[in-house]
C-alpha cells in the first residue's frame, strides 16, 4: 500500500512540473528570450545547473508548444 502511495505522489509531482518551460516563457516578462516558436522547449534546453530537471519537462513542453504554435505565430516574439 505504501508503495502505491509513493508512486502516486511521485506521479503527481512529475505532472506538476510538466509544461513549466512553456508557461514561464509565455507569462513572465523577459523569460521567452524573444523566441517566437517553441519558447518552452528552448527554455528547457538552456544551459543551467538545473538542466537535468528541465529535461524531464521537455517532452510535455514540446507537446504544449506544438499545440500553441498558432497562438505563437499570431502573437510574435515573447519579450
Amino acid at each position: 500500500m505504501m508503495r502505491v502511495v509513493r508512486s502516486l505522489l511521485l506521479g503527481i509531482c512529475l505532472l506538476m512540473l510538466t509544461g513549466c518551460g512553456s508557461i514561464i516563457s509565455r507569462t513572465m516578462p523577459g523569460q521567452g528570450h524573444g523566441n517566437q516558436y517553441y519558447p518552452g522547449v528552448q527554455w528547457d534546453v538552456r544551459d543551467t545547473p538545473w538542466r537535468f530537471l528541465t529535461i524531464i519537462d521537455l517532452p510535455l513542453s514540446l507537446v504544449i508548444d506544438t499545440l500553441l504554435l498558432p497562438v505563437d505565430s499570431h502573437h510574435g516574439p515573447y519579450e
